[in-house]
């Protein structure tokens, strides 16, 4: 098989990365990595109200720099290039006038940051996504939260924008299409971004936007126009169909082609949700589970339809026929806050002291920002290995709602609780419950899926939590009692993006055999210590009773 090659495009929360892989046998020959300096300097963000907004000028100026950066480090022939696969966030939509221009461009919108796109963690409509749960509960027609849980999440493209619709005069009278986020990048490398040409990800539509076959597409105007009018006219911009990741949306622009340097007959596949891509990348398949290590988690799983109960799995963040690997049904749970909750105790921890070295007139302006910079930048290894020295029957237990509760059970008010200290607690005692807090939750998860009749056989860490914290995998290890192996590539996503376009662009017939050649191989496998299991399994029931406790005020023994 002669060489052919594709690009892989992750968009993450923080930054972008793109890879350029061979496709005969899945080596990635070049990466490049392009931090977003707008949301680096927290523009448009206001943590304080759970807003969290973006630029869309941070992805367009990534997506150039990186692709161009792995052509340029490989030395591929650019006719080589067979296609490109596009991962973005989700669900994390942006308004475009009829063009398909971001309103976040015009001279009127520049500073709104209602305007620009609402990333997936941004919590301003939990009440609008009360109200749209609420509505297909009780409205007499059909519940178009059956097959996304039977909740909706303030996380997800209708609430985001019903928020802006009833908060923002300006923005409603503009009366934007709205595109999730790898919907958008897709359009923009193919030239498709008026509202008759967008192709929608079923991946993207299915989980966050709830679409389903079985009543045609989207949810009906008349549903959508109780909400807000707003909605139902959107919902007429956009088609009722939507298509699988392996799919082709078109040849990459000549605009596109030129800023690249790329053919203008490079294939580009549909986009997908990172999470999808990252299970693809981490070869799952039926009875595997994908857990996704990162800000949040996001549980990836796949099953055969005659492994599928004919009643929609409840609590989860949905089910769609096709999404993750085509002609299987996928699975989507997971947790909102995982590296956030550890990253919020570093902080909690790091900052008085940072803000003192910072102030200090014994050093030069140099040393402190040196020194600042050093004790950001160790802290988390500092902590991991603390809390490795803490001795197994602590008696600190915490639960993980930091940033409310994913699955299962969407609810998005609760907050987190730590109990159990005292005059000798340290630091590193209380990063442990941290960590036992986001195993145990995982461990709910799985149970959740087990006791409604899906298989896991295996479990596939990827991100870089799993790669970085060994003693965080070895509890998780020991927590679920089952073992636990750790993707060896870093950008397991891009890969799986990769996988997508290797199909799309022809070059494999099937996600099975891309995948076969592409995957990721497995670094390493924690197992379960046999006396930890036993006692995190007495440990777990203490932490389901005080999540009790906090949810529903009941008293348990904890």
């Amino acid at each position: 098989m002669d060489s052919n090659y594709v690009v892989g495009v992750d968009f993450g929360s923080d930054s972008v990365r793109s890879i350029l892989v061979d496709t005969k046998d899945g080596r990635v020959l070049a990466t490049s990595v392009f931090s977003y300096p707008r949301w680096k300097k927290g523009d448009f963000c206001d943590p304080s109200r759970s807003r969290y907004r973006q630029h869309p000028s941070d992805h367009l100026e990534g997506l150039e720099k990186t692709i161009s950066s792995v052509l340029q480090q490989s030395g591929v022939d650019p006719q080589k290039v067979k296609g490109i696969g596009v991962d973005a966030t989700g669900s994390s939509p942006l308004p475009v006038d009829e063009a398909g221009v971001p309103l976040a461009f015009s001279e009127e919108f520049s500073e709104d940051p209602d305007a620009m796109m609402i990333l997936w963690k941004d919590h301003s409509a939990i009440a609008e996504a009360e109200e749209i749960t609420s509505l297909a509960k009780l409205w007499g027609g059909v519940d178009y939260t059956r097959y996304s849980g039977g909740t909706y999440s303030s996380e997800w493209f209708w609430a985001k924008i019903l928020f802006v619709s009833k908060n923002n005069p300006a923005v409603l009278a503009a009366q934007p299409n709205w595109l999730e986020h790898c919907d958008y990048l897709v359009g923009e490398l193919t030239g498709k971004l008026k509202p008759e040409q967008v192709l929608r990800s079923r991946c993207a539509a299915g989980h966050k936007a709830m679409w389903h076959a079985t009543w045609g597409g989207f949810p009906s105007q008349e549903f959508l126009g109780r909400l807000h009018p707003e909605l139902a006219l959107l919902s007429q911009k956009m088609k009722s169909q939507t298509l699988t990741s392996d799919e082709s949306a078109g040849y990459l622009s000549r605009k596109w082609a030129e800023k690249l340097g790329l053919s203008s007959q490079t294939l580009v596949a549909v986009g997908t949700i990172d999470a999808h891509a990252g299970a693809v990348g981490a070869g799952v398949k039926s009875g595997t589970l994908v857990k996704v290590m990162g800000t949040s988690t996001c549980d990836m799983l796949v099953a055969n339809n005659n492994e599928v109960a004919s009643e929609p799995l409840q609590g989860i963040s949905g089910q769609v026929d096709g999404s993750i690997l085509s002609g299987l049904v996928g699975f989507e749970a997971g947790q909102a806050g995982f590296g956030d909750f550890l990253a919020w105790y570093k902080r909690l921890v790091t900052e008085p002291a940072m803000e003192l070295i910072r102030s200090s007139d014994l050093l030069d302006p140099q040393l402190r920002e040196k020194m600042a910079s050093e004790l950001s930048d160790k802290m988390m290894g500092y902590l991991n290995k603390q809390a490795a020295k803490v001795p197994l029957e602590s008696g600190t237990l915490a639960v993980d709602w930091i940033n409310g509760r994913r699955s299962p059970g969407l609810n998005e008010t609760l907050k987190s609780a730590l109990l159990g200290l005292d005059m000798g607690t340290g630091g590193g005692t209380v990063f442990k419950a941290l960590v036992e807090a986001l195993c145990f939750g995982s461990k709910r998860i799985i149970e959740w899926f087990r006791q409604n009749g899906i298989q896991i056989e295996q479990v596939i860490g990827i991100g870089g939590i799993a790669q970085k914290s060994p003693f965080l995998v070895q509890t998780m290890a020991d927590v679920l009692n089952m073992p636990i192996a750790v993707a060896a590539s870093a950008q397991t996503p891009a890969l799986g993006a990769a996988i997508y376009a290797a199909v799309a662009s022809g070059i494999y017939p099937s996600l099975e055999s891309a995948a076969k050649a592409i995957a990721s191989p497995i670094a390493k496998e924690y197992y379960p210590i046999a006396a930890n299991a036993a006692y995190y399994q007495q440990k777990y029931q203490q932490y389901l009773a005080l999540g009790e406790f906090v949810e529903f005020g009941r008293i348990g023994k904890v």
